[in-house]
């Protein structure tokens, strides 16, 4: 497949950019920063190298005076790194630093304010349906998701399906982050049901057979290597009494049709459901995050059970969303939308759907949910 550009824009100077494994980082730097100078940390010996004596890093820049952009993958694996890098930051103008990362759990552990300051933070993820153009499938990516890794594989199916265990053996077992991978692997299964719903570790606990406590770290884990986020409950100026729970989503949505089984018990409505939303979800943390907007991603559900999916909401932005997996529009699909807009008049209100026309109906704009996502674009009003 040829390069795919992408929405990213390069911050001035120094930055890390993070970004689930097969989100396409050194895919872009390499196209972006063809003459940089690379350390590739996922190189067992290059790994062993610097984290024996990070100073080399010193070394081979005075090798290549040449180098304006130094470029370090991976730099969790070698954390020690860092304090080598703020020094040459502090003694070396005109040279900048991208530090890409699949896990921020060592950094945090070390301290990823280590440069004081000086690197900004950035996130690349899973295309948008935009950047793919005339290429996307909404079909597809319900499916199979939107990680470059996978779409541009000869075989999606079997990528999708190495890709977790991909990041326990690397990442889980390799940094001894979790003593039981049964259990691990067990809770990952379990999570996979509270896509797109309120989380109750306390129920996955149950589900995967260990403790409470236990799946707090585990799900810490998996935050941490970019895999899972949470979505907090809108509550500004809250008229009514809301929810306190987060809801939880997988940061790509073929990443949960991965792990989420499927049998004559499960409902196929139910799963795809949650493929739609999720989706939905990880292109309005992409619309956020490349446009710089200063908007919080969240949802509001009160504890009557009317609940919004999604709220945008910033200096210039004050969106809300039901997004339901059906072709046709029903008036009842519309109340929890019509009692946020009672509650918040200034809020635009959308439902996105899987029919094929755009319909305004009782101040609710109505839109085809393909056409949504191929419409995203960073820089511009949400739709």
């Amino acid at each position: 497949m040829a390069f795919v550009p992408r929405f990213f824009k390069p911050p001035e100077g120094h930055y890390y950019l993070f970004g689930p494994r097969g989100t396409g980082k050194s895919t872009w730097l390499r196209h972006t920063y063809p003459d940089a100078l690379w350390l590739d940390l996922l190189s067992p010996d290059v790994e062993r190298r610097f984290a024996a004596r990070p100073e080399r890093l010193r070394e081979r820049i005075a090798g290549t005076p040449e180098a304006r952009v130094v470029v370090v993958a991976e730099v969790q694996r070698v954390p020690e790194l860092l304090p080598v890098v703020h020094q040459l930051i502090e003694e070396r103008s005109g040279l900048s630093f991208v530090l890409t990362g699949s896990s921020a759990r060592k950094l945090k552990r070390t301290g990823v304010d280590l440069l004081a300051g000086r690197a900004v933070l950035r996130s690349l993820h899973p295309f948008m349906a935009a950047e793919l153009g005339e290429a996307f499938d909404l079909e597809r990516a319900l499916l199979q998701g939107l990680l470059p890794v996978v779409w541009d594989s000869g075989h999606p199916e079997d990528t999708l399906a190495a890709y977790a265990g991909l990041y326990v053996k690397e990442e889980v077992q390799a940094e001894a982050l979790v003593r039981d991978l049964g259990g691990f692997h067990r809770f990952l299964e379990a999570l996979s049901f509270s896509q797109a719903s309120i989380l109750n570790l306390t129920e996955v606990a149950r589900d995967c057979q260990v403790h409470r406590k236990t799946v707090e770290g585990y799900l810490g884990v998996l935050e941490d290597l970019l895999l899972a986020f949470r979505v907090p409950v809108f509550r500004r100026r809250a008229r009514r009494q809301i929810t306190a729970h987060p809801k939880l989503f997988f940061s790509d949505v073929g990443v949960y049709r991965s792990l989420r089984p499927a049998g004559p018990l499960d409902r196929s409505e139910e799963i795809a459901g949650a493929a739609l939303e999720g989706l939905v979800a990880q292109h309005l943390r992409a619309w956020i995050d490349y446009s710089g907007a200063q908007a919080t991603l969240s949802f509001w559900r009160t504890r009557g059970g009317a609940e919004v999916d999604f709220v945008v909401y910033g200096q210039d932005t004050f969106w809300a969303a039901e997004v339901k997996h059906s072709a046709r529009v029903r008036r009842a699909d519309l109340r929890s939308l019509r009692a946020f807009g009672e509650d918040y008049p200034q809020a635009k209100l959308r439902l996105l759907y899987r029919g094929t026309e755009t319909l305004e109906i009782e101040g609710v704009r109505c839109l085809p949910c393909e056409d949504f996502l191929r419409g995203l674009l960073p820089g511009q009003a949400l739709p």
